[in-house]
């Protein structure tokens, strides 16, 4: 047994000895498991032999297959957790681009934008016989209540900057002509401003004479100045389409007077009025900061634009206003919810809503009963009546819930904007129904908003013609090829975070 530790690289022989029958040759260590060890001719072929048995490979099978079978899921285990990684790391990137290199819902802003400026101008046309006697001096609210109010709440309304008939009317042309501008999108951004103004200075002055409607535009003309609303189906975008165009072509496009004229005017205004002390709060705070700031983002977007030497400044301001316009158009989309939510709930709570008649008593009062005749045929079915009330708590309660499935929330979005219709004819609340429609429209599906839009310039080239102006309606714009040498010369260039 000391050939154990013989060496076989030596000087001796390397086959080995022959050994008797009942001699078995040494296995070394650890070769336990190679097999038997080989005898006769292939005995001179290997010089270390394992040995192993059947039975002992059988009971190694099952470990060995437990083994590779765990290691087997832990590798799946990290491939999963590395591919939930990646894939959360990829759509965080993808959303960061979104939300910072374009606005998003550009034909939603457009119609939100048309729709609370073009109610607010009917509802002031509609009012002109009676505006003095609704916002102006010869109003129930006086003068001196209304003072007291403000001084109390420090709301902003240019109404309390004088006192008169000449003020009055000045503020309300101003307020017409704004609402106009703005839905045409006439220099949208300061529009958007002036609009706000126009609102808050005609509601303030008069708090009492507002319906829910109201309510409405009060809060969405704040948020429509956030918001960059004219990036489609405005005179801005023509207006930059032709200049587009006309560099395209190699034709020399002027530079830019009406924008700095305005600037230019409307700050020497609020310059006046700030030295006055017209407008409450300090540079730090309250209105007077709100004024001045908006009026400093304007220059500093033009400064940008007409003198920047790189594109680098321009990209981003379009970085930060891409995120404030998404930003208010959630806010904008959250506050639609919560009236629903809010209305929806409350109507549970009440007894003539849970037993359904609800609706039946409105019908039955002369102030929303302008067609008598209709509304006593409408509830006149009670069935009728049961069907509507409970429809409408259905409705507004579970509109929020529904923005998650497409197909849902626009079938429940069509019953709302006709529910809101019927309420216009029936009801007697056209510019009520007109701002929560314009409400509800920032949820309308893109496709549907650019075949409307489609319509729309057909319909214009149709009575265009018929007024014997022959003129042919553009088609699907699209950019003329650029050359890599111009590429980093272009106009818009990418904008936004590539996390």
């Amino acid at each position: 047994m000391s050939d154990l530790g013989h060496d076989p690289t030596g000087d001796q022989d390397p086959r080995p000895a022959p050994k008797g029958d009942h001699d078995p040759e040494p296995t070394p260590p650890g070769d336990h498991d190679r097999g038997p060890a080989p005898t006769g001719a292939t005995a001179g072929a290997s010089t270390v032999a394992p040995t192993s048995t059947p039975d002992r490979d059988r009971a190694s099978s099952p470990d060995r297959e437990r083994t590779r079978a765990l290691g087997r899921e832990r590798l799946a285990g990290r491939i999963s957790r590395f591919d939930r990684k990646h894939r959360v790391d990829r759509t965080l990137a993808h959303a960061i681009t979104r939300v910072t290199g374009e606005a998003l819902g550009p034909y939603q802003s457009a119609v939100i934008r048309i729709g609370f400026a073009g109610t607010w101008l009917l509802f002031l046309l509609r009012e002109f016989p009676h505006r003095e006697e609704m916002y102006g001096p010869d109003g129930p609210w006086s003068w001196d209540l209304a003072q007291q109010l403000i001084a109390s709440n420090h709301a902003f309304t240019a109404l309390m900057w004088a006192d008169g008939q000449v003020w009055f009317g000045i503020v309300y042309a101003f307020a017409v002509l704004s609402s106009l501008l703005l839905m045409l999108g006439w220099r949208t951004r300061t529009m958007s401003v002036l609009f706000m103004v126009g609102v808050l200075s005609l509601q303030n002055r008069s708090i009492f004479m507002g319906d829910g409607g109201d309510n409405v535009i009060h809060l969405m003309a704040i948020y429509l100045v956030l918001t960059r609303c004219g990036r489609v189906w405005s005179l801005d975008e023509r207006r930059e389409r032709r200049a587009r165009d006309a560099r395209a072509r190699g034709e020399w496009v002027g530079p830019d007077r009406a924008g700095p004229a305005l600037w230019t005017v409307l700050g020497l205004v609020l310059a006046a009025a700030t030295l006055a002390g017209k407008i409450d709060g300090g540079f730090f705070g309250g209105w007077r900061t709100v004024y001045w700031g908006l009026w400093a983002v304007q220059g500093l977007w033009w400064l940008a634009g007409r003198y920047g030497r790189s594109v680098q400044p321009r990209i981003l301001l379009d970085v930060v206003a891409n995120l404030v316009h998404n930003a208010a158009l959630f806010v904008i989309m959250a506050e639609a919810c919560l009236i629903y939510a809010t209305a929806g709930w409350y109507k549970i709570q009440g007894s003539r809503w849970q037993d359904g008649t609800a609706v039946y008593y409105p019908l039955h009062l002369d102030y929303f009963s302008p067609w008598p005749a209709l509304s006593d045929l409408l509830s006149a079915s009670g069935a009728l009546m049961l069907l509507v009330t409970y429809g409408t708590v259905i409705v507004q309660v579970a509109f929020p819930f529904t923005l998650f499935n497409r197909r849902v929330k626009n079938i429940l979005l069509a019953a709302m904007i006709t529910e809101h219709a019927v309420i216009a004819v029936v009801l007697g609340l056209p510019f009520f129904s007109l701002a929560m429609i314009a409400a509800d429209a920032v949820f309308l599906p893109t496709s549907f908003l650019r075949r409307v839009g489609g319509w729309a310039a057909r319909a214009r080239g149709g009575l265009l013609s018929r007024l014997g102006r022959t003129r042919t309606l553009p088609g699907p714009r699209k950019e003329p090829p650029r050359s890599p040498e111009t590429a980093e010369e272009a106009e818009h260039p990418h904008v936004g975070f590539t996390a």
